[in-house]
């Protein structure tokens, strides 16, 4: 299981071969891309910033999914730190038996590191504006 915080550039395809399971016929994978826009304006980098428990948080969502009997495995991995456009700054992948499981699970992870994860953002425009995006 890979569950981190990071401030280093993050691997989808890593987080993909650390889900690998014979038993596992479906493999989902996400990828959260730095994208240069945000609300019609343009948006030139992003800085995560994160709490002292981001890292536990992390551990403690990918250990609830991993405990759940349909999945065979999970990673996900948020980064920290200034980012470019294109960058990833979160990549999870989940392994089940079956496709529908593996989607549903990969996207409910998904939208709970983003509802539980102590990580807030702050976006810089084009037009030299910053804006802080809070977190849970």
């Amino acid at each position: 299981m890979i569950a981190r915080v990071v401030d280093a550039p993050l691997s989808v395809a890593e987080h993909e071969d650390a889900v690998a399971d014979k038993a596992a016929g479906a493999v989902v994978s996400f990828a959260g891309v730095v994208r240069d826009h945000d609300g019609g304006r343009s948006v030139t980098e992003l800085e995560y910033v994160g709490h002292p428990s981001a890292e536990q948080v992390i551990v403690e969502l990918a250990q609830e999914f991993a405990a759940r009997p349909e999945v065979h495995a999970v990673a996900v991995s948020h980064r920290v730190g200034m980012l470019g456009i294109g960058d990833v700054a979160l990549a999870c992948a989940v392994s089940t038996s079956h496709r529908g499981d593996a989607f549903a699970a990969c996207a409910e992870l998904v939208d709970l590191v983003k509802e539980r994860l102590p990580i807030w953002k702050r976006q810089v425009f084009t037009d030299g504006d910053e804006e802080w995006v809070a977190c849970p």
